[in-house]
């Protein structure tokens, strides 16, 4: 395990005296100067609302209810809440409930209907609860309040995924709202072992965070290496998982992602009873996924859905796909520059009457048709979805045979380029891709320098990258580097579900069995 790194931006010693005699200021035994006092931190803004009541059989006690608009259920506030207090305390002797027992108390277990109550005595825990869709309940007289949960508010949903699609299987997606994100997972696994911890980070945003785990299953290291990483984030705010990704990523200096990230309940569920340790992050529908391997991106839903020899044809595919993205245009500059004797006679011959009027090198031609295609899939994407497709599609048509015709580029280049594109698609894992196609320059400047003695090099070095990489402690190259004889049935093949009877064995160390016994083999 890779020593976490120091913040490096760390406050002065009068900011830190300043936010902690603010944050844990006691609340006030009066209810005006609270309400104020809410008032004056939150710069009165116009969603925080505090509705003032009076109850009791002569109205002598003052109860304000505060909760931000857009956050909460506001028809449950009404339900649940204010009628129930108003309705309840009409003609109760309030005066000799405070006598004879806490107020408070009493409305927590003798009044208010609804779940998730809890005391609070700081203004720290107040302003979490108030900012994060809970109702606050105030008495004058008292110095410490209620909490309710009533979260609510407008959010996407659950929709079909579109970043993930599936051929076969479930068609949900995350969501935004973190809460609707674990019933998701729960409603997958229904196991009381499956534990969901909580945490917030960033020092302004508050963030919620949920850790989540199958208790027996998953390693005890993994998930408190991750606990120790989140505690040790230092930040102003988190909007998104990535934040997260890259705050706790084992290596930050590889292009390759340490860390999988999906937007489907399924792959998601199958990753914890793997033994894997999920961090969600509310606002983002992309949970992490941690230990992340390599061979974890060359792996979809499809492969568990569909029957197992289609499945590892098609994964094998996706494996040949990443190596002709990574090497295809180099290849192309080495035979072309310098090892022609390889080539047939025939396809020489004619590869060269298509360079006869290109004017520059294969490096340069391969190199200015490579950043073309970049910009114009990167147009593609940032564009409005009606004209991105239409851009990119009408823009490489057009380019490319406008370069043949031009004579800048030969029509093989653009070929091998286009080839090259597309196997970059077959890979699954968008980050894994982004790998590929920053990779690809280096492996072009190695070709033209040194032909296939500088390929090999690099790809040497690459192996060598990859095996050095760690994932949360786990070899970034499992089961390949090191090699596990009993993880193969799941790496580069897929053998049938009957077969995979265990769990790989570096990442889940408890309980490494899914089945008491393997289910013998069906008769032919």
């Amino acid at each position: 395990m890779r020593k976490f790194k120091k913040n490096r931006r760390t406050p002065s010693d009068f900011q830190k005296t300043k936010v902690k005699s603010t944050e844990q200021h006691p609340i006030f035994e009066g209810l005006e100067d609270n309400i104020q006092f809410i008032k004056d931190k939150t710069g009165h803004s116009d969603d925080i609302t505090i509705r003032s009541i009076k109850i009791g059989e002569d109205f002598n006690t003052s109860i304000a209810v505060i909760y931000t608009e857009g956050l909460v259920d506001c028809p449950s506030i009404q339900n649940f809440i204010l009628e129930t207090l108003m309705s309840d305390f009409q003609k109760i002797n309030t005066t000799k409930i405070k006598v004879d027992r806490n107020f408070l108390s009493h409305i927590k277990e003798s009044i208010l209907t609804v779940g998730n109550i809890e005391n609070i005595e700081d203004y720290e825990k107040l302003f979490s609860c108030l900012l994060s869709g809970k109702v606050i309940i105030l008495v004058d007289g008292y110095k410490d309040c209620l909490s309710v949960d009533m979260k609510g508010g407008q959010d996407r949903g659950v929709n079909e995924n579109t970043n993930e699609p599936s051929i076969r299987g479930p068609k949900e997606s995350f969501s935004e709202t973190l809460r609707t994100n674990t019933a998701l997972v729960r409603r997958k696994i229904n196991n009381p072992n499956l534990w969901i911890e909580s945490m917030k980070i960033g020092k302004e945003t508050k963030t919620d965070i949920s850790i989540l785990f199958i208790n027996g299953i998953a390693n005890e290291k993994v998930v408190e290496e991750v606990r120790t990483r989140l505690n040790r984030i230092d930040i102003d705010g988190i909007l998104d998982g990535g934040y997260i990704e890259e705050l706790i990523q084992d290596e930050t200096y590889t292009p390759f992602p340490t860390i999988f990230h999906t937007e489907r309940p399924d792959v998601t569920s199958a990753a914890l009873l793997e033994g894997r340790v999920v961090i969600m992050v509310d606002g983002s529908p992309h949970p992490l996924l941690v230990p992340g391997l390599f061979v974890q991106f060359f792996q979809t839903a499809d492969d568990y859905y569909q029957r197992a020899d289609s499945s590892t044809l098609l994964r094998m595919l996706r494996f040949l796909g990443f190596m002709i993205a990574l090497l295809g245009p180099s290849l192309y500059i080495a035979l072309t520059t310098f090892h022609q004797e390889m080539l047939p006679t025939p396809l020489l011959i004619s590869l060269a009457a298509q360079r006869e009027g290109v004017p520059f090198p294969a490096f340069i031609e391969a190199l200015m048709m490579e950043v073309t295609f970049e910009i114009l899939r990167e147009a593609g994407l940032r564009m409005p979805r009606a004209v991105g497709q239409a851009v990119s599609i009408v823009g490489t048509l057009v380019i490319g045979t406008a370069a043949v015709e031009a004579g800048i580029v030969s029509a093989a280049m653009v070929i091998v380029v286009s080839i090259t594109a597309i196997s970059s698609f077959v890979v699954s894992s968008f980050n894994m891709a982004i790998a590929v196609r920053m990779l690809r320059f280096p492996f072009m400047g190695l070709a033209a320098s040194f032909g296939l003695f500088g390929i090999i090099v690099g790809l040497i070095a690459l192996i060598l990258h990859l095996c050095s990489l760690r994932s949360f402690g786990v070899p970034y190259m499992a089961p390949f580097a090191p090699y596990i004889k009993a993880d193969q049935k799941d790496a580069l093949l897929r053998i049938p579900h009957w077969g995979l009877f265990s769990r790989p064995r570096l990442i889940s160390q408890q309980n490494i069995t899914r089945e008491d016994t393997p289910a013998p083999k069906p008769k032919e």
